[in-house]
């Protein structure tokens, strides 16, 4: 009864027209930032954060900032399907069978079933969001300093065990994320560390100046020195309408990708990506069509567009109950309840009621407005795809600049967005994948403040990290995903050495 009556104070919420207009608003931004490749809702939430500061109400910039989240999941695949070109990495899976739909005249029923599946898939995932979300909550608040230490340390090995490339470069991202967020004055002495005199740094770096420059400078950078081609293979959408075979052949997918995603969206790291490739081979195991899969299967466009969009509203329990952003976006939606002296955590619920379920009754809103959306305006996506990037870049560039400026009124924030921009581009071109270093930039500064809290409780005696069950099993999980992130690398160099003694 109490899931039903918070529901109705969200509905109360949400439906209000100005909280619906910015709904719209941030939805629209999402599916236009994953139309268009390269930019991706991380470095639009990057370039809007500074906004929110201006929001009367937080819970309108936050239902604005989540909506451009879970629209880009639905963005993504239209570039994939018409161009081969994925507009958000997540749906990088759907391009194989989406685009060879579209070849052969069937990009309609693509589009149609990507934009039914993610409507399905993200309505659920939803309803998961507000069932799972108070006893995780209740279950946070037993929670010491050294738990949620250890909690934290096992979301930053999680997040190397799923980035992308080589574990020592994520490693070594998550270190560099740790130490820029050492920068500052000490929480506990005042002592500054590593400002170099300089004091606009005493008090810590920007997280929208590191943000921004990372990831919104840095790829407009990769963009203009790898140009990618912009010119539409497909012009003309076919019927959306699906024939009964397919929706037939569809029904599984969404339905097994629904549970698949709602369960890796919580895991931090990038649980939308993930889900997305795993759906997409859970679907080729269990198809009696292998040898279609690769050449116009409509299983593989409803499985990971369901499963990625699914993950993308599931993301969300970690951040809410727990505090704790499951990726670089949730990480970007944290620094927007800071913005607004909101703490997310377990109190969060008890709290900012009205703001918990109003975020939630938002999405089930959202997602309605992205079907009504996707389907009519899929010929405007397409003309979008075609705007010069001498007009496009600068735009953005010169909207991060004049956003980061307006927060603080510092033009030293400015100049660090160009720092960052370029410390970007560099890490990207060495083949090193800025995601985590904004992990462990966000999560560095809670992570030290725990260590320090659980030892000044326990007289400085360090196994109280192991002593307490919760930290214990963190530890101990944290512990197994590191050594199955390495053993690939182990297995490789083991072959190489069996292949050199022949």
């Amino acid at each position: 009864m109490d899931l039903f009556s918070n529901l109705a104070l969200g509905f109360e919420t949400a439906f209000q027209w100005q909280n619906i207009l910015w709904c719209l608003l941030g939805v629209a931004i999402g599916t236009a930032v994953g139309v268009l490749p390269g930019i991706g809702p991380t470095a639009a939430i990057a370039m809007l954060l500074p906004l929110t500061f201006s929001f009367g109400e937080p819970v309108s910039a936050l239902i604005m900032l989540a909506g451009i989240y879970y629209g880009a999941q639905y963005g993504g695949s239209t570039t994939a399907i018409l161009l081969n070109m994925p507009g958000e990495s997540s749906s990088a899976v759907t391009a194989i069978d989406g685009h060879q739909m579209a070849k052969m005249g069937r990009a309609g029923v693509a589009l149609a079933t990507a934009a039914v599946g993610s409507f399905f898939a993200g309505t659920v995932a939803t309803l998961v969001l507000a069932v799972a979300a108070p006893p995780l909550a209740r279950v946070a608040l037993q929670f010491g300093p050294a738990d949620y230490f250890s909690l934290m340390l096992l979301g930053l090995v999680i997040s190397i065990a799923l980035a992308r490339g080589s574990v020592l470069n994520a490693l070594a991202m998550i270190f560099l994320g740790l130490l820029l967020g050492t920068v500052g004055q000490d929480a506990f002495t005042g002592q500054p560390r590593f400002t170099f005199g300089l004091s606009e740094l005493y008090g810590g770096l920007n997280f929208v100046s590191v943000a921004v420059g990372i990831f919104g400078i840095a790829e407009i950078l990769r963009n203009l020195l790898d140009p990618e081609t912009r010119n539409a293979t497909v012009s003309k959408v076919s019927s959306l309408l699906p024939t009964k075979e397919d929706v037939r052949r569809s029904v599984g997918p969404i339905l097994r990708a629904t549970g698949l995603g709602s369960v890796l969206g919580i895991l931090p790291g990038g649980g939308h990506i993930l889900s997305s490739f795993a759906s997409y081979s859970v679907e080729k195991q269990l198809s009696p069509r292998k040898a279609e899969f690769g050449k116009g299967a409509i299983e593989g466009v409803a499985g990971p567009e369901a499963a990625n969009n699914a993950a993308a509203q599931t993301s969300f329990i970690p951040l809410l109950t727990l505090g704790i952003p499951a990726h670089p976006v949730m990480a970007l939606i944290v620094g927007a309840f800071i913005i607004q002296g909101i703490t997310p955590g377990p109190t969060l619920m008890t709290d900012e009621p009205t703001l918990f379920w109003a975020l939630i009754a938002s999405m089930w809103i959202g997602n309605l407005l992205l079907v009504v959306l996707n389907l009519p305006l899929i010929g405007l996506w397409v003309r979008l795809l075609k705007v010069p990037q001498r007009v496009l870049f600068p735009a953005i560039i010169v909207f991060a600049g004049i956003g980061t400026y307006s927060l603080e009124l510092n033009p030293f924030h400015v100049l660090a967005v160009a720092v960052f921009g370029v410390l970007g581009y560099i890490l990207v071109k060495c083949g090193s994948e800025p995601a985590p270093l904004l992990l462990g930039f966000v999560l560095g500064p809670l992570l030290e403040s725990n260590m320090r809290r659980a030892l000044l409780i326990s007289h400085g005696d360090p196994s109280v990290f192991f002593t307490r069950p919760i930290s214990a099993v963190m530890l101990v999980l944290a512990l197994i995903a590191l050594l199955v992130a390495m053993l690939p690398m182990i297995r490789k160099r083991r072959d190489k050495v069996f292949v050199e003694d022949d």
